[in-house]
Protein backbone atom coordinates (compact mmCIF):
# COMPACT_ATOMS: atom_id res chain seq x y z
CA UNK A 1 0.00 0.00 0.00
CA UNK A 2 1.45 3.20 -1.04
CA UNK A 3 2.22 5.86 2.12
CA UNK A 4 0.12 8.70 2.49
CA UNK A 5 1.48 12.16 3.89
CA UNK A 6 -0.52 12.47 7.21
CA UNK A 7 -0.36 16.12 6.67
CA UNK A 8 -2.21 15.74 3.53
CA UNK A 9 -4.91 13.23 3.50
CA UNK A 10 -6.46 12.55 0.03
CA UNK A 11 -9.97 14.00 0.68
CA UNK A 12 -12.60 12.03 -1.36
CA UNK A 13 -15.29 13.30 0.74
CA UNK A 14 -16.99 15.98 -1.48
CA UNK A 15 -15.94 17.69 -4.59
CA UNK A 16 -16.39 21.10 -2.33
CA UNK A 17 -13.20 20.60 -0.69
CA UNK A 18 -11.59 21.91 -3.29
CA UNK A 19 -8.88 25.43 -2.95
CA UNK A 20 -8.44 27.69 -5.27
CA UNK A 21 -5.62 27.59 -6.97
CA UNK A 22 -2.67 29.92 -7.07
CA UNK A 23 -3.82 31.51 -10.86
CA UNK A 24 -7.80 31.41 -9.19
CA UNK A 25 -6.27 33.36 -6.34
CA UNK A 26 -5.00 35.99 -8.68
CA UNK A 27 -7.99 36.69 -10.30
CA UNK A 28 -9.71 37.04 -7.25
CA UNK A 29 -7.13 39.22 -5.57
CA UNK A 30 -7.09 41.49 -9.18
CA UNK A 31 -11.32 41.42 -9.20
CA UNK A 32 -12.47 44.49 -9.71
CA UNK A 33 -14.94 45.27 -6.74
CA UNK A 34 -18.66 47.43 -6.01
CA UNK A 35 -21.28 47.55 -3.29
CA UNK A 36 -23.56 44.67 -4.61
CA UNK A 37 -26.50 45.52 -2.45
CA UNK A 38 -26.40 48.90 -4.57
CA UNK A 39 -25.77 46.51 -7.95
CA UNK A 40 -22.56 48.09 -8.84
CA UNK A 41 -19.87 45.11 -8.12
CA UNK A 42 -18.77 44.73 -11.57
CA UNK A 43 -17.06 41.30 -11.38
CA UNK A 44 -20.46 39.88 -9.83
CA UNK A 45 -22.59 41.45 -13.07
CA UNK A 46 -20.40 40.13 -15.44
CA UNK A 47 -20.31 36.46 -13.98
CA UNK A 48 -24.37 36.83 -13.81
CA UNK A 49 -24.70 37.61 -17.50
CA UNK A 50 -21.77 35.21 -18.52
CA UNK A 51 -24.02 32.36 -16.58
CA UNK A 52 -27.55 33.15 -17.66
CA UNK A 53 -26.00 32.95 -21.50
CA UNK A 54 -24.75 30.03 -21.22
CA UNK A 55 -28.11 27.99 -20.14
CA UNK A 56 -30.35 30.78 -22.26
CA UNK A 57 -31.70 32.52 -19.36
CA UNK A 58 -32.43 36.52 -19.56
CA UNK A 59 -30.91 36.75 -15.97
CA UNK A 60 -29.21 35.49 -12.95
CA UNK A 61 -28.17 36.20 -9.46
CA UNK A 62 -25.35 35.16 -7.55
CA UNK A 63 -26.24 34.30 -3.92
CA UNK A 64 -23.42 32.51 -1.60
CA UNK A 65 -25.33 28.75 -1.17
CA UNK A 66 -26.86 26.73 -3.20
CA UNK A 67 -29.14 26.01 -0.84
CA UNK A 68 -30.17 30.06 -0.96
CA UNK A 69 -30.54 29.86 -5.10
CA UNK A 70 -33.05 26.60 -4.49
CA UNK A 71 -35.16 27.91 -1.64
CA UNK A 72 -35.56 31.70 -3.40
CA UNK A 73 -35.94 30.02 -6.77
CA UNK A 74 -38.69 27.77 -5.69
CA UNK A 75 -40.34 30.28 -3.87
CA UNK A 76 -40.38 32.39 -6.66
CA UNK A 77 -42.71 29.03 -8.27
CA UNK A 78 -44.27 28.29 -4.95
CA UNK A 79 -45.83 30.22 -1.72
CA UNK A 80 -46.73 29.58 1.80
CA UNK A 81 -49.04 26.59 2.11
CA UNK A 82 -48.63 25.70 -1.49
CA UNK A 83 -47.37 22.18 -2.63
CA UNK A 84 -43.64 21.50 -4.43
CA UNK A 85 -43.32 17.71 -6.00
CA UNK A 86 -39.68 15.89 -5.44
CA UNK A 87 -37.89 13.08 -5.22
CA UNK A 88 -37.72 11.08 -1.75
CA UNK A 89 -33.92 11.75 -1.93
CA UNK A 90 -33.54 14.92 -3.53
CA UNK A 91 -30.90 17.42 -1.72
CA UNK A 92 -33.41 20.00 -0.69
CA UNK A 93 -35.61 17.60 1.34
CA UNK A 94 -32.52 15.14 2.59
CA UNK A 95 -29.74 18.05 3.04
CA UNK A 96 -30.98 21.43 3.32
CA UNK A 97 -32.34 21.54 7.09
CA UNK A 98 -35.98 21.86 6.60
CA UNK A 99 -35.39 25.58 4.98
CA UNK A 100 -38.25 25.13 2.38
CA UNK A 101 -40.78 24.48 5.88
CA UNK A 102 -39.19 26.69 7.57
CA UNK A 103 -38.76 30.15 6.13
CA UNK A 104 -41.09 30.13 3.25
CA UNK A 105 -44.22 27.12 4.49
CA UNK A 106 -43.63 25.19 1.86
CA UNK A 107 -45.27 21.29 1.86
CA UNK A 108 -43.29 18.97 -0.12
CA UNK A 109 -44.58 15.75 -0.98
CA UNK A 110 -41.78 13.37 -2.23
CA UNK A 111 -41.87 10.24 -4.45
CA UNK A 112 -39.30 8.00 -4.55
CA UNK A 113 -37.75 7.20 -7.59
CA UNK A 114 -34.99 4.78 -9.07
CA UNK A 115 -31.79 6.43 -8.72
CA UNK A 116 -33.31 10.08 -7.41
CA UNK A 117 -34.76 10.70 -11.46
CA UNK A 118 -38.50 11.35 -11.31
CA UNK A 119 -40.19 9.27 -14.29
CA UNK A 120 -42.96 11.49 -16.06
CA UNK A 121 -45.91 8.87 -15.96
CA UNK A 122 -45.47 8.85 -11.95
CA UNK A 123 -44.87 12.28 -11.48
CA UNK A 124 -48.58 12.76 -13.54
CA UNK A 125 -50.58 11.03 -10.74
CA UNK A 126 -49.23 13.16 -8.11
CA UNK A 127 -50.36 16.19 -8.97
CA UNK A 128 -52.97 17.37 -7.66
CA UNK A 129 -55.33 20.43 -8.26
CA UNK A 130 -55.93 22.87 -5.25
CA UNK A 131 -59.19 24.04 -4.27
CA UNK A 132 -60.87 25.06 -0.75
CA UNK A 133 -60.12 21.71 0.88
CA UNK A 134 -57.13 20.28 -1.03
CA UNK A 135 -53.39 21.94 -1.23
CA UNK A 136 -52.90 22.24 -4.85
CA UNK A 137 -49.31 21.22 -6.40
CA UNK A 138 -47.34 24.46 -7.81
CA UNK A 139 -44.27 23.69 -8.80
CA UNK A 140 -42.37 20.32 -9.05
CA UNK A 141 -38.42 19.93 -8.64
CA UNK A 142 -35.87 17.45 -9.89
CA UNK A 143 -31.85 17.61 -9.40
CA UNK A 144 -29.30 16.45 -12.16
CA UNK A 145 -26.78 15.30 -11.39
CA UNK A 146 -28.90 13.66 -8.34
CA UNK A 147 -26.54 13.42 -5.17
CA UNK A 148 -27.88 10.55 -3.39
CA UNK A 149 -28.40 8.96 -6.82
CA UNK A 150 -24.94 8.26 -6.79
CA UNK A 151 -24.33 11.21 -9.16
CA UNK A 152 -27.58 9.91 -12.00
CA UNK A 153 -28.04 12.04 -15.00
CA UNK A 154 -31.54 12.14 -16.11
CA UNK A 155 -31.65 11.90 -19.58
CA UNK A 156 -32.94 14.51 -21.83
CA UNK A 157 -35.93 13.39 -23.02
CA UNK A 158 -37.05 12.76 -19.42
CA UNK A 159 -36.58 16.19 -18.87
CA UNK A 160 -38.47 17.30 -21.31
CA UNK A 161 -41.27 14.85 -20.41
CA UNK A 162 -41.34 16.65 -16.81
CA UNK A 163 -41.58 20.27 -18.49
CA UNK A 164 -44.43 19.16 -21.01
CA UNK A 165 -46.61 17.81 -17.77
CA UNK A 166 -45.58 20.48 -15.62
CA UNK A 167 -46.54 22.72 -19.33
CA UNK A 168 -50.00 21.03 -19.45
CA UNK A 169 -50.54 21.02 -15.55
CA UNK A 170 -50.03 24.85 -15.48
CA UNK A 171 -47.19 24.60 -12.36
CA UNK A 172 -43.20 25.33 -12.37
CA UNK A 173 -40.44 23.31 -12.67
CA UNK A 174 -37.70 24.20 -10.47
CA UNK A 175 -34.36 22.13 -12.08
CA UNK A 176 -31.31 21.59 -8.89
CA UNK A 177 -28.16 22.00 -11.01
CA UNK A 178 -25.82 21.98 -8.56
CA UNK A 179 -23.66 19.39 -10.59
CA UNK A 180 -25.24 20.28 -13.90
CA UNK A 181 -22.24 20.76 -15.12
CA UNK A 182 -21.14 17.13 -14.26
CA UNK A 183 -24.09 16.23 -16.39
CA UNK A 184 -23.15 18.46 -19.74
CA UNK A 185 -19.62 16.92 -18.68
CA UNK A 186 -20.88 13.20 -19.25
CA UNK A 187 -23.83 13.65 -22.17
CA UNK A 188 -22.34 16.30 -23.93
CA UNK A 189 -26.37 17.81 -23.95
CA UNK A 190 -25.94 22.04 -24.17
CA UNK A 191 -25.90 23.92 -21.07
CA UNK A 192 -28.87 26.03 -23.03
CA UNK A 193 -30.72 22.61 -24.01
CA UNK A 194 -30.85 21.84 -19.64
CA UNK A 195 -31.72 25.44 -19.02
CA UNK A 196 -34.71 25.17 -21.53
CA UNK A 197 -36.07 22.80 -19.18
CA UNK A 198 -36.80 24.83 -16.10
CA UNK A 199 -38.32 28.10 -14.85
CA UNK A 200 -36.02 28.66 -12.32
CA UNK A 201 -32.76 27.13 -12.13
CA UNK A 202 -29.81 26.86 -9.42
CA UNK A 203 -26.03 26.25 -10.52
CA UNK A 204 -22.96 25.70 -8.52
CA UNK A 205 -19.47 27.37 -8.54
CA UNK A 206 -17.58 25.03 -5.84
CA UNK A 207 -18.86 21.69 -6.70
CA UNK A 208 -16.62 20.35 -9.71
CA UNK A 209 -15.42 23.67 -10.43
CA UNK A 210 -13.66 24.44 -7.75
CA UNK A 211 -14.53 27.77 -7.03
CA UNK A 212 -14.23 28.82 -3.06
CA UNK A 213 -17.55 29.74 -2.81
CA UNK A 214 -21.05 30.91 -4.24
CA UNK A 215 -23.99 29.60 -6.66
CA UNK A 216 -26.17 31.31 -9.11
CA UNK A 217 -29.96 31.56 -9.24
CA UNK A 218 -31.22 31.87 -12.90
CA UNK A 219 -34.68 33.84 -13.67
CA UNK A 220 -37.24 34.33 -15.56
CA UNK A 221 -37.67 37.54 -17.02
CA UNK A 222 -39.45 39.74 -14.78
CA UNK A 223 -38.42 38.14 -11.44
CA UNK A 224 -35.14 39.86 -10.28
CA UNK A 225 -36.06 42.37 -7.96
CA UNK A 226 -38.29 39.91 -5.93
CA UNK A 227 -35.80 37.41 -6.16
CA UNK A 228 -33.19 40.04 -4.49
CA UNK A 229 -35.47 41.13 -1.83
CA UNK A 230 -35.87 37.56 -0.94
CA UNK A 231 -32.24 37.06 -0.74
CA UNK A 232 -32.05 39.83 1.32
CA UNK A 233 -34.51 38.69 3.79
CA UNK A 234 -32.62 35.59 4.17
CA UNK A 235 -29.22 37.75 4.82
CA UNK A 236 -27.64 36.69 1.49
CA UNK A 237 -26.95 40.30 0.27
CA UNK A 238 -23.49 40.95 -0.14
CA UNK A 239 -21.02 43.97 -0.37
CA UNK A 240 -18.07 43.46 -2.13
CA UNK A 241 -18.49 39.99 -3.80
CA UNK A 242 -16.84 40.23 -6.51
CA UNK A 243 -13.98 38.63 -4.95
CA UNK A 244 -15.77 35.57 -5.04
CA UNK A 245 -17.59 36.15 -8.19
CA UNK A 246 -13.83 36.72 -10.10
CA UNK A 247 -12.73 33.48 -8.50
CA UNK A 248 -16.17 31.97 -9.88
CA UNK A 249 -15.83 32.93 -13.64
CA UNK A 250 -12.08 31.83 -13.36
CA UNK A 251 -12.86 28.34 -12.30
CA UNK A 252 -16.31 28.48 -15.14
CA UNK A 253 -13.37 29.44 -17.48
CA UNK A 254 -10.64 27.07 -16.88
CA UNK A 255 -12.11 24.10 -15.31
CA UNK A 256 -15.35 23.39 -16.90
CA UNK A 257 -13.64 21.39 -19.42
CA UNK A 258 -11.38 19.27 -17.36
CA UNK A 259 -14.58 17.17 -15.98
CA UNK A 260 -14.35 13.94 -17.36
CA UNK A 261 -11.17 13.49 -15.51
CA UNK A 262 -13.21 13.42 -12.58
CA UNK A 263 -15.76 11.17 -13.86
CA UNK A 264 -12.58 9.19 -15.37
CA UNK A 265 -10.90 8.86 -11.88
CA UNK A 266 -14.56 7.64 -10.41
CA UNK A 267 -14.50 4.72 -12.68
CA UNK A 268 -11.35 4.21 -11.88
CA UNK A 269 -11.86 3.67 -8.16
CA UNK A 270 -14.93 2.01 -8.41
CA UNK A 271 -13.55 -0.82 -10.93
CA UNK A 272 -10.49 -1.17 -8.25
CA UNK A 273 -13.11 -1.85 -5.57
CA UNK A 274 -14.92 -3.72 -7.65
CA UNK A 275 -11.76 -5.98 -8.63
CA UNK A 276 -10.87 -6.18 -4.65
CA UNK A 277 -14.76 -7.85 -3.91
CA UNK A 278 -16.04 -4.36 -2.90
CA UNK A 279 -20.36 -3.92 -3.81
CA UNK A 280 -19.55 -0.89 -6.16
CA UNK A 281 -22.61 0.78 -7.91
CA UNK A 282 -21.51 2.27 -11.28
CA UNK A 283 -20.68 5.88 -11.36
CA UNK A 284 -22.03 8.20 -14.03
CA UNK A 285 -20.18 10.86 -13.20
CA UNK A 286 -18.11 12.05 -10.08
CA UNK A 287 -19.79 10.21 -7.07
CA UNK A 288 -18.99 6.24 -6.37
CA UNK A 289 -20.96 4.85 -3.93
CA UNK A 290 -20.46 1.69 -2.00
CA UNK A 291 -22.27 -0.69 0.32
CA UNK A 292 -20.25 -1.31 3.68
CA UNK A 293 -21.69 -3.21 6.81
CA UNK A 294 -20.70 -0.52 8.63
CA UNK A 295 -20.10 2.88 6.59
CA UNK A 296 -19.60 4.91 9.89
CA UNK A 297 -16.37 2.79 11.12
CA UNK A 298 -15.45 2.21 7.48
CA UNK A 299 -15.23 5.53 7.28
CA UNK A 300 -13.35 6.08 10.60
CA UNK A 301 -10.58 3.62 9.49
CA UNK A 302 -10.21 5.10 6.66
CA UNK A 303 -9.62 8.68 8.00
CA UNK A 304 -6.84 6.64 10.33
CA UNK A 305 -5.07 5.38 7.75
CA UNK A 306 -5.26 9.35 5.21
CA UNK A 307 -7.87 9.00 3.19
CA UNK A 308 -11.34 10.66 4.06
CA UNK A 309 -14.40 9.45 2.63
CA UNK A 310 -18.17 9.70 3.67
CA UNK A 311 -20.25 7.81 5.62
CA UNK A 312 -23.64 8.67 3.48
CA UNK A 313 -25.91 6.30 6.02
CA UNK A 314 -25.64 3.27 8.17
CA UNK A 315 -24.60 0.81 5.23
CA UNK A 316 -23.64 3.38 2.83
CA UNK A 317 -20.41 4.80 1.60
CA UNK A 318 -19.71 8.13 -0.24
CA UNK A 319 -16.63 9.10 -2.84
CA UNK A 320 -16.36 12.34 -4.81
CA UNK A 321 -13.83 12.49 -6.85
CA UNK A 322 -12.73 16.12 -7.77
CA UNK A 323 -9.62 18.70 -9.36
CA UNK A 324 -7.57 18.29 -6.23
CA UNK A 325 -7.71 14.16 -6.42
CA UNK A 326 -5.22 12.88 -9.50
CA UNK A 327 -5.57 9.89 -10.82
CA UNK A 328 -2.71 8.17 -8.71
CA UNK A 329 -4.48 9.89 -5.43
CA UNK A 330 -7.37 7.57 -6.61
CA UNK A 331 -5.30 4.40 -6.24
CA UNK A 332 -3.78 5.10 -3.43
CA UNK A 333 -7.47 5.53 -2.20
CA UNK A 334 -9.00 3.08 -3.34
CA UNK A 335 -6.71 0.35 -2.41
CA UNK A 336 -7.33 1.82 1.03
CA UNK A 337 -10.87 1.68 1.40
CA UNK A 338 -10.91 -1.82 -0.44
CA UNK A 339 -8.21 -2.90 2.30
CA UNK A 340 -10.30 -1.76 5.20
CA UNK A 341 -13.54 -3.23 4.01
CA UNK A 342 -11.91 -6.58 3.06
CA UNK A 343 -11.12 -6.62 6.76
CA UNK A 344 -13.95 -5.39 8.16
CA UNK A 345 -15.67 -8.30 10.84
CA UNK A 346 -18.64 -7.77 8.94
CA UNK A 347 -18.28 -8.27 5.14
CA UNK A 348 -20.84 -5.93 3.50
Amino acid sequence: MATIDSQYPIDLRSDTVTRPSAPMREAMAAAEVGDDQYGEDPSARGLEEAVAALFGFPEAMFVPTGIMANHIGIRLLVGPGEELICDADAHIVAHENGGLAAHAGIQTRTLPSARGLLDPDALAGMIRVGDRYTVGTRAVEVENTHNRGGGAVYPLETLQGIRALTDASGIGLHLDGARIWNAHAATGVPLKEYGAIAHTMSVCMSKGLGAPAGSLLLLPAGRSEEARSLRRRLGGSMRQVGILAAGAHYALEHNLGRLSQDHENARRIATALRAAGASVREPETNIVLVDAADAPAVAKECFAKGVRISAFGPKLLRIVTHLDVSAQDCDTAADVVSSVLMQSPERA
